[in-house]
């Protein structure tokens, strides 16, 4: 049952529901009545306040090319900020996850290579590594890259994951991380 009600053609029924019983009102009562049911289902919305600009038209779609401008205003520093990797190679992955899925259009790419790594390593402000003709190397060892062929990396779940989810570390899940009871054993006995 659960299955049927996130499929395809009732999630797209919904969506054509509700926009035959938004398209009557102006848009000022579509903000509003979105907000409203927004809240009722708990559905987190944006914080900024919508401007004229913001709203399509009614009876108009919303053009994901200003989805994907609103997403590209994050620049590669700010990304670095925010998910604040501890190392190259978890830099490595922010970098790749940057032009795969934020950069804008005219800088994507979903493969990666070591002159790229350099270039966005210092637009970030992050250190780069001693040998930087090993870091994908590295990045991949550590499970964050497949390889593409011709010295070029391709991030995989793995990686999309470490950066989509789980950093900054220690904020992913909001529960404390614990040492299991064998490692505080070792670590008393190393004190006496």
């Amino acid at each position: 049952m659960a299955r049927e009600a996130n499929s395809p053609t009732t999630l797209g029924q919904a969506i054509d529901q509700i926009i035959e019983a938004l398209s009557g009102l102006d848009q000022q009562a579509q903000i509003t009545a979105v907000h409203a049911a927004c809240d009722y289902l708990k559905i987190h919305t944006p914080t900024k306040p919508t401007t004229r600009s913001d709203v399509p038209p009614t009876g108009s779609t919303i053009d994901s090319s200003v989805v994907d401008q609103q997403r590209s205003a994050m620049d590669v520093r700010a990304l670095k900020r925010e998910k604040q990797p501890s190392s190259a190679n978890e830099m490595a992955a922010l970098v790749a996850f940057y032009l795969s899925e934020i950069a804008p259009a005219e800088e994507r790419k979903t493969e990666v290579e070591v002159s790229d790594m350099e270039k966005y390593f210092k637009q970030a402000g992050f250190p780069l590594p001693r040998r930087p003709v090993v870091l994908l190397v590295n990045a991949k060892n550590a499970g964050y890259f497949d390889m593409a062929g011709s010295g070029k990396y391709r991030l995989n779940a793995v990686g999309y994951n470490l950066v989509a989810h789980n950093l900054p570390r220690g904020q992913s899940s909001g529960i404390p991380t614990q040492r299991s009871p064998r490692s505080r054993k070792r670590s008393s006995r190393k004190k006496s």
